[in-house]
């Protein structure tokens, strides 16, 4: 596929001089918080209890699919923890999922997807590759053109971090269609509403995840979304998951009240707690995030691959890998490292390619070409929770990443 741009050359996200102002990355909760846990649980802990969330929230975050699944991160205005939200799914789902995870930021005005999941340079966006993919490529000559982050995942940056940089209608499109053959799980990192690739991904994604801070004004903003969502498509409500995303330690927000007045039309509602390494800001490091931070960032990636895989929460999975009820037996306890999502047998989807037309993930015939969730791959694909290989080179004439 002929390409209308020079190849782009790689740029650093943060000039070193800044990096002298980055203080050392701290803990998401202090000392005396970790103690107090510790104390807590010594004393009045329930270990059947907690086996069976976290064996639930398991099952849900790796149950199989048969198509890739689309998940849209948006909110009403910046500042919001947008971008965070979105770079802790897709760490959530690279770190339990054995199948590829990709991560777009599809917000390339100065976005700061890019930094959250670590990377210390781009070179190749969304832009540049909608002027490159072509059906006949495998897995392994994309990878060339994504940036590996931690876990296992993949990252496709908006932009270079140049001012006034846009993400156009057609473009992003192409983008989402073309890849959603080789990623099982896509997080979408979106524009603020109402811009027009937000409102788009909206409609267009399997799930879609709504960030409100937790704040009077924006619950009544996010409110105001919601209700604008189930004016345009009512079936839209079931399969969004609001997170109410504290920046500070005391918000003075009655969560109870706010839950209930954004439950609107099936929506469901989670809280994000405040953590000290995440409002530092740059790259997260999940072995220095809260053990509430870790919980609820892995419940909401299990609430929003519920919605995308079951379009609602009343229409759950069941059968092997569905999640289950706490406390439920007749099968054993999986495995939370994440090398112990294995898929099962595929459900039908009415979004998968019909007869004669490549299947989403195994179809191809041809060494490399992508296999089977489960099965094995060529050399050079991504090893799920091994690192990367070296990234190949460049197919279409530039040199390698």
């Amino acid at each position: 596929m002929r390409r209308s741009s020079p190849t782009p050359v790689s740029v650093p996200l943060m000039p070193p001089e800044m990096d002298a102002l980055r203080s050392r990355p701290r803990h998401g909760e202090s000392v005396a918080q970790r103690a107090g846990r510790a104390v807590r649980r010594a004393i009045a802990s329930s270990p059947a209890a907690e086996t069976a969330a976290v064996t639930e929230t398991a099952y849900a975050i790796q149950q199989p699919v048969t198509t890739g699944r689309q998940i849209s991160v948006t909110s009403i205005r910046g500042g919001a923890g947008k971008s965070t939200v979105a770079a802790l799914l897709a760490l959530t789902y690279a770190h339990y999922r054995a199948d590829p995870v990709l991560a777009i930021e599809a917000d390339p005005a100065l976005g700061t997807l890019p930094h959250r999941l670590g990377a210390r340079e781009v070179r190749w966006s969304g832009t540049d590759l909608a002027q490159i993919v072509d059906p006949s490529m495998l897995i392994t000559d994309l990878t060339g053109y994504l940036i590996p982050f931690p876990g296992g995942g993949w990252l496709l940056p908006g932009s270079q971090g140049a001012i006034g940089t846009r993400l156009d209608i057609d473009t992003y499109r192409v983008v989402m269609t073309s890849l959603r053959r080789y990623f099982a799980t896509t997080v979408v990192d979106c524009e603020t509403l109402p811009a027009e690739v937000a409102r788009t991904a909206l409609v267009t994604t399997q799930a879609r995840v709504l960030v409100s801070p937790a704040t009077p004004e924006g619950v009544a903003a996010t409110r105001s979304v919601l209700d604008w969502v189930g004016g345009l498509h009512p079936g839209m409500l079931p399969t969004t998951v609001v997170v109410l995303s504290h920046v500070s330690p005391d918000s003075g927000l009655d969560v109870r009240k706010a839950t209930e007045h954004l439950g609107i039309g099936g929506a469901t509602v989670l809280p994000l707690p405040y953590d000290r390494h995440l409002a530092a800001g740059g790259a997260i490091r999940t072995e220095l995030l809260g053990e509430r931070t870790l919980q609820a960032a892995a419940r909401i990636a299990a609430e929003a691959m519920n919605r995308a895989v079951s379009r609602g929460p009343g229409r759950q999975r069941t059968g092997p890998g569905a999640p289950t009820a706490p406390g439920s037996t007749g099968r054993p306890a999986p495995d939370t490292h994440p090398s112990a999502a294995a898929p099962a047998a595929p459900h039908t989807d009415p979004s998968a390619p019909g007869p004669g037309h490549p299947t989403s993930y195994g179809a191809p015939s041809g060494y490399g070409a992508p296999g089977a969730y489960g099965a094995p791959v060529a050399p050079g694909h991504p090893t799920p929770y091994g690192g990367h290989p070296t990234a190949p080179a460049d197919p279409h004439g530039g040199p390698p990443r």
